[in-house]
């Protein structure tokens, strides 16, 4: 079975009804740590208790640390940033969400040092996109456990190595790609198996927002205050840029821009529901609305993507206009279905006799980036805890990251080369 598949089990379907119900109702950490057999309740002895360092401790750790403070048996001992700014800010914020969890908290700006600390289990890896790999690569070859935010790549060369990394350790490498264990997700991927929307030979992703992000406001973090050599690691040398290190995602050498940061999840839904790999082409266009002159990626992009089945998936992001906002749809020849982060919805074509469903689990607007329910993250997060301790593969594995970024690094080759680039792609087992 190809890695990037969501399988449709007894067992996985029995976890998902749980699953579903408890996201719909308390969405709570013991909640959902019962479903997937882990401890419900915080106490655990010393032996058992999974010790966390965090290499790289900007925003989207800290957003990722509420959840990590509430897993039963689960402690975050270590903090690495390159940052002086970033490691008071975080650890500021540790406190308040888990009080006097920072006593002890072991703190450098060098991550290798966690890694070497043989008291620390598993690494958080949030660190700028440039660092993903190496830092992976780093974590495994240390013995350590890993979850590593999206994309798992900067590079696509860099692929063969983590799979190297990964086979030789034996380590447990969960890629934070949420929205794979967000129960209504699963649900739509039942359905896509059951041919409930009959053939699927088209998708439409979008990740479309309307917000200010174009002030190029220079933030006052003194050289002296920053290991800029360590924030640049294998990206070529350039002087310091306190706005390119704040905003990496926007510039080439740490970041690949909108395809690499938000399409990404949703590319992954459509390999793991569809059962794909690799696209075989990408043609993409881009242009700048209003971040000329001060980001290097385009702010408004698309991309045709091809795929081995025929299925080809559109995908279209941008900051200057919210219209369908963060979701996707997968189009059969019988009907469609919807997905965003809270949602999910059959729709039959007209005069198609198929039956209409729908799973609500969050509430407000649809396409937006955040729901109350479910929690994906904390879902996600859980499911590596479990992958974890019973040493079997997360439902995220690294090959379903490689793959991921793979479609996001094609797309971003056509636009900067402007012309369509293909690929031979790897056969679905």
């Amino acid at each position: 079975m190809n890695s990037n598949a969501l399988t449709n089990t007894p067992h996985r379907r029995d976890w998902l009804a749980e699953t579903i119900q408890i996201a719909a109702t308390t969405g709570t950490a013991t909640g959902v740590a019962s479903v997937l057999g882990l401890p419900s309740t915080k106490a655990a002895s010393p032996s058992e208790t999974i010790r966390l360092g965090v290499l790289g401790s900007g925003g989207r750790a800290r957003h990722l640390m509420r959840s990590l403070v509430k897993v039963p048996g689960l402690k975050i001992v270590a903090l690495a940033d390159v940052r002086d700014d970033s490691i008071a800010t975080t650890k500021e914020h540790l406190e308040t969400i888990a009080p006097g969890s920072t006593k002890e908290l072991f703190i450098t700006r060098d991550f290798r040092e966690i890694l070497d600390k043989k008291d620390i289990d598993v690494v958080l890896i949030g660190a700028a996109d440039h660092w993903h790999a190496p830092m992976t690569i780093a974590a495994c070859k240390a013995g350590k456990d890993v979850y590593v935010e999206k994309p798992l790549t900067h590079d696509p060369a860099e692929g063969k190595a983590l799979l190297e990394a990964g086979a030789a350790s034996k380590s447990i490498v969960q890629v934070g790609m949420q929205q794979r264990s967000m129960p209504h997700i699963l649900r739509a991927g039942e359905l896509i198996r059951e041919g409930r929307i009959g053939k699927v030979h088209k998708v439409h992703l979008s990740w479309n927002r309307n917000q200010p992000r174009f002030t190029k406001d220079i933030p006052k973090i003194p050289i002296s205050a920053v290991d800029w050599k360590g924030f640049l690691g294998t990206a070529p040398g350039q002087d310091y840029d306190p706005y390119k290190m704040v905003h990496w995602r926007w510039f080439w050498d740490f970041g690949g821009g909108i395809f690499t940061d938000l399409m990404v999840h949703w590319i992954d839904v459509a390999h793991g529901l569809l059962n794909l790999t690799e696209p075989l082409s990408a043609a993409s266009q881009g242009n700048f609305v209003k971040a000329e002159g001060i980001w290097e990626t385009p702010d408004s992009v698309q991309t045709l993507l091809t795929y081995q089945s025929g299925v080809t998936a559109h995908f279209e992001g941008t900051f200057s206009n919210a219209r369908f906002g963060a979701m996707i749809t997968f189009m059969g020849t019988e009907g469609s279905i919807y997905c965003d982060r809270g949602a999910m919805q059959v729709i039959p074509d007209p005069g198609k006799t198929i039956k209409a469903e729908e799973l609500i689990l969050g509430k407000g607007r649809r396409g937006a980036d955040f729901y109350d329910q479910p929690d994906g993250e904390m879902i996600h997060i859980l499911d590596w805890v479990k992958a974890v301790r019973e040493r079997k593969q997360p439902s995220a594995p690294l090959l379903t990251g490689i793959d991921a970024a793979f479609a996001a690094h094609m797309a971003n080759r056509s636009l900067r080369e402007n012309r369509i680039v293909t690929h031979k792609a790897r056969t679905p087992e």
